[in-house]
């Protein structure tokens, strides 16, 4: 980037309303904890440089309507970096968003930590990620923008460790800084644009569009997700975000509940139906347990079919049928079901996989999660993608909608290398722990563990076009040594089309109705 925006020039970009909080008093000793010379006189200079007496303010302020606790850091202020006061600041940001309900939005740009202060300059890095832990299991958001530059323990705390974490372009992201990377390094790893790249970002958004672009994602993850709160809400601005309906992870109420009870409710279906029979957890709460309230998140509604309305006649006619190019994907459900919606993207372990759609959007003034597949086979990174929108989600009380369509799971060589027997396991993990309903939609090819891994236990509904299978009809006849033109009929035998899989119980009603 050729211009470096100040922290206020950032903040007034951003939101308006900018207030500052109270910063906590400190007296430091000359030239700090080390007695570095020339300290303080570094201190001072950079403090009439910038007019900011440390590298970072923070206070509360309005993002597109939005109320926000806003994270500033001024890199004229010795590069940004962290110190004993730098903690002080954050703690007391990160405290007053917890006091206040408040999301948290990090405008970074830092070198890393302060030397002239040594190790205790490094250890705020852990006074940061602790209360960046204490946010995160209140279940307020975290929404950080990367800044240039974003490098060291800023970036591997307030950066990588926000829920979303959008960039902007040309900014120099990297744990390493540019003065520390070996002399043959390559600089366009350590960028915003690699960063998404490889999974670590969620996307790159232009200075003119970051406004918007933030806003949008405040109000998503901010907003009331049951449909009775949202429609008082929806025409009001979000003053605070509404405590979660369940204990978020890391906190000490660890048990999973029962994933045949209240993890997943029964979804309203489109057109609304008769409400299904469903189980009920009667396990009394602890009434003095802030995690919980009285509101139950209800369910996503089930997406209506946009493709054929009649049942396949034959086990073969609806594998031809989820085959079929004509057959609408994952993109036209996501269209016609939500009014907008925000995607998050990378697994943040290195990996992207574009045929895993991820993200939040907003229907009937209320925000639903989804994650859906497009048609191809899963990668490792899209399974934990979709692991990470799920546990997200849950951190919220925000419902999630899943749409499954994958021949299965990718088998090459690359995805066992990346770990893809891992990843399945630990989506079906979260989506059976999960305390926030999920409802699952299939709208093509259900292939094997690779597209059961999405779905939700006696939530998951079919389309006429769709068909679901342990194996794919192919492979069951060459495993069984059948000829070629035994396909079909192994495919019947194999009781794949949507009404079948009504009668073994494995899904709803193929055309989102309850059952009678």
């Amino acid at each position: 980037m050729t211009e470096r925006p100040s922290a206020r020039e950032i903040v007034a970009l951003v939101a308006d309303d900018f207030s500052e909080i109270p910063y906590p008093e400190r007296q430091s000793k000359p030239d700090g904890p080390l007695a570095w010379q020339g300290y303080d006189a570094s201190r001072a200079r950079a403090a009439e440089r910038t007019g900011e007496q440390e590298s970072v303010i923070c206070g509360t302020a309005r993002v597109e309507g939005t109320r926000a606790v806003l994270i500033a850091f001024e890199f004229g202020f010795l590069g940004g970096s962290l110190g004993e006061r730098t903690g002080d600041r954050l703690e007391a940001a990160y405290t007053y968003a917890r006091a206040h309900r408040l999301p948290v939005v990090p405008l970074v740009a830092t070198g890393g930590s302060r030397m002239q202060e040594g190790m205790l300059a490094l250890t705020q890095l852990q006074r940061v990620a602790r209360q960046s832990a204490l946010t995160r299991e209140a279940g307020l958001p975290q929404i950080a923008v990367l800044r240039d530059p974003t490098t060291g323990g800023g970036w591997a705390t307030l950066g990588a460790g926000a829920d979303v974490i959008l960039a902007l372009p040309g900014a120099q992201v990297g744990f390493a800084g540019s003065r520390v990377r070996p002399p043959d390094a390559d600089p366009a790893a350590y960028t915003a644009e690699a960063q998404v790249a490889a999974g670590a970002a969620d996307a790159v958004v232009r200075p003119e569009d970051l406004r918007r672009t933030l806003g949008r994602w405040l109000r998503l993850l901010s907003r009331p997700s049951d449909s009775a709160a949202a429609m008082t809400a929806d025409d009001h601005t979000p003053e605070a975000a509404p405590a979660p309906r369940h204990t978020a992870p890391g906190s000490t109420d660890s048990t999973p509940p029962d994933p045949t009870g209240e993890a997943h409710p029964t979804p309203r279906t489109e057109p609304a139906g008769p409400a299904a029979t469903g189980s009920t957890n009667t396990t009394p709460r602890d009434p003095t347990d802030t995690a919980h309230t009285t509101h139950r998140t209800e369910p996503a509604p089930v997406p209506a079919p946009l493709g054929a309305t009649d049942l396949p006649a034959t086990g073969w006619d609806a594998v031809r049928r989820a085959r079929s190019v004509g057959r609408p994907r994952a993109v036209a459900y996501l269209d016609a079901y939500f009014t907008h919606r925000a995607a998050i993207s990378g697994d943040r372990c290195g990996g992207t996989d574009p045929g895993m759609l991820c993200g939040f959007g907003e229907r009937g003034g209320r925000t639903i999660a989804y994650a859906a597949q497009t048609g191809t086979a899963t990668r490792p990174a899209g399974y934990r993608t979709a692991t990470r929108l799920i546990r997200l989600a849950d951190r919220f009380g925000i419902p999630v909608l899943t749409l499954v369509d994958t021949p299965g799971a990718a088998n090459d060589a690359e995805a066992e290398r990346q770990g893809a027997g891992a990843a399945i396991a630990d989506l079906f993990t979260t989506v059976a722990s999960a305390r926030t309903p999920i409802t699952t939609l299939l709208i093509g090819e259900g292939g094997s563990g690779g597209a059961l891994a999405l779905a939700a236990p006696g939530a998951t509904y079919a389309t006429p076009d769709s068909y679901f299978s342990v194996i794919a009809p192919e492979l069951a006849a060459a495993i069984l040594k059948r000829p070629q033109e035994e396909v079909e009929a192994t495919a019947d035998q194999l009781r794949i089309r949507p009404q079948d899989l009504v009668k073994l119980g494995v899904i709803a009603h193929p055309d989102g109705r309850t059952l009678p």
